[in-house]
């Protein structure tokens, strides 16, 4: 891992992979060190913002020291999302991929996610495992607003939109599950790191 400054009051880690990430984020939240008020993972770094008095020097040195656990998701069971597969561009998908609509589907509920980071909006999870088979591009003309719950594809990502916005994902189906929710502790469901399955409500 590689430490550098990040203005006066923070530090970036430059970590190897995204599961180096995960887990240098995972051993932050569960113990935290002294005077860092913040940790902010990215999809190969780690953002670590300190109290404005702190000694960067010293807690550069400690993070490099950090033991890292094995997993950073441990033994938690994947989170499940249940999806009613009715996206507006479900149909536009299979044609771009040259498969069914129902193998689309099957696909896309087949793979085991995993939260690489936040982003976007608030609990707007980026999750890679997407299959590879259903990797496009986003749409050319993205639609001013997405409806909450809305579970999309874009490149190698999935997601689920956790509020109206605007967004030019590719929209497969649509949850009831909140992933943000101000009154709950934390707001977001989702973390990095966490592993995500995708539940069928209803047969495509």
């Amino acid at each position: 891992m590689k430490v550098v400054r990040a203005g006066d009051a923070a530090l970036l880690v430059e970590a190897a992979d995204l599961a180096t990430a995960h887990r240098l984020n995972a051993a932050l939240r569960d113990e935290p060190l002294p005077g860092v008020v913040d940790v902010v993972p990215g999809e190969r770094t780690v953002l670590v913002v300190a109290e404005p008095a702190a000694d960067l020097g010293r807690l550069a040195e400690r993070l490099t020291r950090l033991r890292l656990p094995d997993d950073a998701g441990g033994d938690a069971e994947p989170v499940e999302i249940p999806v009613t597969y009715d996206g507006a561009d479900l149909d536009e998908v299979a044609d771009l991929t040259g498969l069914s609509r129902g193998e689309v589907v099957r696909r896309h509920r087949a793979a085991t996610y995993t939260v690489a980071y936040l982003g976007f909006s608030p609990g707007f999870g980026y999750l890679t495992g997407l299959d590879p088979a259903l990797r496009v591009a986003r749409r050319a003309s993205p639609r001013t607003s997405v409806p909450a719950g809305s579970v999309a594809i874009a490149d190698r990502y999935a997601a689920v939109y956790p509020s109206a916005s605007p967004g030019g994902w590719r929209l497969l189906g649509r949850s009831e599950l909140r992933l943000w929710d101000v009154t709950r502790d934390p707001p977001s469901l989702l973390r990095p790191g966490m592993r995500v399955r995708f539940v069928p409500r209803e047969s495509p």
